[in-house]
């Protein structure tokens, strides 16, 4: 069992080091890029990277705080649905309106990797392998798909 300072600090220990491996990767513009803190430029809408002691977690998450502004921008994510599995590789899951941890009404599209811990190094490679791609794909989507974003700003 850990404390809450090293859990604290092994957590932050792994996200610099996945930041200073994926520092040399540019973006699908051939720009330098934040992969932990990615910008996608629409507010409430974000590229979430997530793991703890049982899991790991990669995808969309949009925040609007207006239930039916969060289903329309769901709704046009769904229709960029093919673009998003084609770009990714792979199938998603979709949920439009759940909680987050703190309660809060989100709405997801995620892929997730069970049976990893941040807190185990051993791990930290199976971890970086599953989130390294997968940004990567979702910057090379976005750069497609943001434009389809414009009258919802």
């Amino acid at each position: 069992m850990y404390t809450r300072e090293q859990t604290s600090k092994l957590r932050q220990a792994f996200w610099t080091a996945f930041g200073q491996y994926m520092a040399p990767v540019v973006s699908a513009e051939g720009m330098p890029t934040n992969w932990i803190n990615y910008k996608t430029g629409l507010k409430d809408v974000f590229f979430k990277m997530q793991t703890d002691k049982k899991k790991a977690s990669i995808g969309i998450e949009l925040n609007q705080r207006d239930p039916e502004i969060q289903q329309l921008f769901f709704e046009q994510f769904e229709a960029l649905k093919d673009l998003l599995h084609e770009a990714v590789g792979e199938e998603w899951e979709w949920d439009l309106h759940t909680y987050d941890e703190q309660g809060k009404l989100v709405s997801r599209i995620y892929t997730e990797l069970p049976g990893v811990s941040v807190f185990n190094q051993n791990d930290w490679p199976a971890l970086i392998s599953f989130f390294k791609p997968r940004i990567i794909a979702l910057d090379a989507f976005w750069n497609d798909a943001k434009y389809s974003f414009d009258e919802l700003r």
